[in-house]
């Protein structure tokens, strides 16, 4: 856990704009020469870009203090100040950048990806070259640089994944997910092997599937036991959530109920996700004739069984995760849909009179010939 980094405060701070300067020209056969004070530079500005080789905020435990550089002094002949060189910060694509003080969202980079300057530089000050006129040829006025702002910012990560394994500890999410990717995770029979999320990427037909294996739940996280909710916000992205229950377990027809009720304390959106139910270790004696009263039990939700040591449901499983991914992209189309059409889009005419308001005239010209 100690390397995997998902929260960060950083204060963050914006380069102050160089002072102009006030100078006069004083050159060999050039009397009055009047002023030639340049202005200073700009403030470099904080700018936010997402690095898709990122996968954590490790690179922000340590160095927590980003300042743009300052923009440079003007100075005399006329010679403007350098501005002040950009600082960028680089996160992972799904991160959140919210407000330390009041906890306000600022940005969510998980659909808008787009480098985000967040803090403008200031504004570097003018020189007494602008302050001539032909009443005052000899100004000895020039302005300061505005100065940098600096926020405290803190900093989150939410996984962004279409499918989020969800089970109790040595359920065989992380069996499964080595089995389903090329991920690595570890396992061992022993309960809390996976203490930080894990990512694989399934090809399925021609399309890619992220799954995210979060450390196992048990009845009571919401109250603290075990790891907690600490990791639940990294599948609150995904597309679906499969319920991995152990077959083996005697207690594997109370297990999804459980999981459940845990999930509804932490978050409805979560519960409320398209789900399947997957029973694990089919291959083991002790689980025969268990799946079929899993799925008699639950007969309104999808019941998949599976063996990753023998292989068996492996590609039914997929195919799950394909449609299910597949649905909600659906879904998803479908509400953009509505609300494009719910906004209101009256027809106005040539003359700049809505159809409401040509039916109105309409009716009372109507009613005046009648009379």
């Amino acid at each position: 856990m100690e390397k995997f980094a998902d929260e960060a405060i950083i204060e963050v701070s914006s380069g102050s704009g160089g002072n102009g300067c006030a100078a006069f020209r004083r050159e060999k056969y050039v009397p009055r020469g009047g002023p030639s004070g340049g202005d200073g530079g700009r403030g470099g500005d904080v700018v936010f870009t997402v690095r898709r080789n990122l996968r954590t905020l490790a690179h922000l435990r340590y160095k927590f203090s980003f300042r743009a550089e300052n923009g440079r002094d003007g100075g005399n002949a006329g010679r403007y100040g350098h501005n002040g060189a950009n600082v960028i910060i680089p996160l992972p694509p799904g991160s959140l950048i919210r407000d330390v003080e009041t906890g306000s969202l600022i940005r969510d980079f998980s659909g808008n990806q787009e480098n985000f300057i967040f803090l403008k530089g200031g504004n570097g000050g003018w020189g007494n070259i602008h302050f001539k006129s032909s009443i005052n040829q000899a100004p000895r006025k020039a302005l300061p640089g505005k100065p940098g702002q600096t926020v405290r910012l803190k900093v989150e990560l939410q996984i962004m994944a279409d499918i989020g394994l969800v089970g109790f500890p040595n359920a065989g999410k992380s069996s499964l997910l080595n089995c389903l990717t090329n991920a690595r995770s570890k396992t061992a029979a022993y309960p809390f092997t996976t203490k930080i999320p894990n990512l694989g990427v399934l090809t399925a037909g021609e399309r890619d599937i992220i799954i995210a294996d979060i450390p196992g739940l048990i009845e009571g996280a919401s109250r603290g036991a075990g790891l907690g909710f600490y990791f639940l916000k990294h599948i609150l992205r995904t597309s679906a959530l499969a319920f991995l229950i152990d077959l083996s377990d005697d207690n594997y027809l109370e297990a999804f109920d459980i999981l459940l009720n845990e999930l509804k304390s932490f978050s409805e959106e979560l519960a409320d996700k398209h789900r399947l139910i997957v029973g694990t270790k089919t291959d083991l004696p002790e689980t025969s004739g268990r799946l079929a009263e899993l799925a008699r039990k639950y007969p309104e939700q999808e019941v998949l069984g599976i063996s990753v040591f023998s292989g068996e449901g492996i590609n039914k499983l997929s195919n799950a995760f394909l449609r299910l991914t597949e649905k909600h992209e659906k879904s998803n189309n479908i509400n953009s849909i509505d609300n494009a059409n719910n906004v209101d889009n009256t027809d106005i005419d040539d003359d700049g009179l809505s159809d409401e308001t040509l039916n109105e005239i309409i009716d009372e010209e109507t009613e005046g010939d009648d009379q």
